[in-house]
C-alpha cells in the first residue's frame, strides 16, 4: 500500500511538472497591435501615476536586488542574503574582496537590472513565449525566496508569486500573454523611474550611499557619470525591448 501511495504521488508530481512544461514551453499565437499598446499604456500609467506606483516599485526592487545577487555569484563571491524595505529600498549583501571588477559588476547590475530582465523577456514574449515568461519570474522568485533575510521582503516575494502562480495555472492562454505584456512593458518603463530618482535623491544629498555613489568610490568616476550609464542601458532597453514588443 505505501509502495503504491508513493507511485502515485510521483506520478501526480510528474504530471505537474509535465503541464507546466508543456505550458512554459508552448508559443502562443501573437496578440493583436492593439492589445500590445493597450498593455504598454497599462505599464506606463502604472509607472507613472505615483500613488500606484509605490505599490508596484516593490517588484522592481526585487529585481534590483536580484541582479545585485545573480551577479555577485557570478563573480565568484558568496551571497549572504537580501533585505527588501517597506520604502521601496532593498540592500543585497554579498562578500569578496571590496574592491576590482567583482565589486564593480555586483553594484552596477542594479539599477540596470530591471531594464535588462526586461528586455530578456521582451525578446521571448515577442516569440509567443510569454508564458514561458510568467513561469520563468515564478522560478526565480522561488529561487530568491531562500535568500531574503527579513518579513517584509519574505512578504513582498510571496504575494509577488502568488499572484504569478495565478495567473500561470487558472487563467486562459490569452490572458495570460496578455499579463506577460503588461509585465515585460512594466519592467522596461520601470527600470527608467529609479534611475531619475536617484539622481533627484543625490541632488539633496539623500542619496550618499547609492550604487553611484559607491562605484564613484570604486573606481573614482563620478557618481553622475554611473547615473548616466544606468539611464542609457535603461533607455536602451527599454527603445530594443519595446521595438521588439511592438513588432
Amino acid at each position: 500500500m505505501c509502495a503504491m501511495s508513493d507511485t502515485s504521488v510521483l506520478a501526480t508530481v510528474g504530471d505537474f511538472f509535465g503541464e507546466v512544461w508543456d505550458r512554459a514551453t508552448s508559443a502562443a499565437p501573437a496578440p493583436s497591435s492593439a492589445v500590445v499598446l493597450v498593455t504598454a499604456l497599462v505599464a506606463l500609467a502604472v509607472v507613472v501615476v505615483t500613488p500606484v506606483w509605490r505599490v508596484a516599485r516593490n517588484v522592481v526592487t526585487i529585481a534590483h536586488e536580484g541582479a545585485h545577487g545573480v551577479v555577485a555569484l557570478l563573480c565568484g563571491r558568496s551571497l549572504a542574503g537580501i533585505r527588501l524595505h517597506s520604502d521601496t529600498s532593498g540592500l543585497t549583501v554579498s562578500r569578496g574582496k571590496a574592491r576590482g571588477p567583482g565589486m564593480v559588476a555586483t553594484a552596477f547590475a542594479g539599477y540596470v537590472g530591471p531594464g535588462v530582465l526586461g528586455l530578456g523577456a521582451a525578446w521571448l514574449t515577442s516569440r509567443g513565449y510569454g508564458v514561458g515568461v510568467l513561469w520563468l519570474l515564478l522560478v526565480a522568485l522561488v529561487l530568491l525566496l531562500v535568500q531574503i533575510r527579513n518579513w517584509f521582503g519574505l512578504l513582498s516575494v510571496v504575494v509577488t508569486g502568488a499572484l504569478l502562480f495565478v495567473v500561470t495555472w487558472w487563467l486562459d492562454v490569452q490572458w495570460q500573454v496578455e499579463v506577460a505584456y503588461t509585465v515585460t512593458w512594466f519592467l522596461l518603463l520601470g527600470a527608467v523611474r529609479p534611475v531619475v530618482e536617484l539622481q533627484a535623491e543625490r541632488r539633496r544629498g539623500r542619496a550618499r550611499t547609492s550604487d553611484a555613489d559607491l562605484l564613484a568610490h570604486l573606481t573614482r568616476l563620478p557618481g553622475l557619470f554611473w547615473v548616466v550609464v544606468f539611464g542609457l542601458v535603461t533607455l536602451g532597453c527599454l527603445v530594443l525591448g519595446g521595438s521588439w514588443l511592438r513588432r
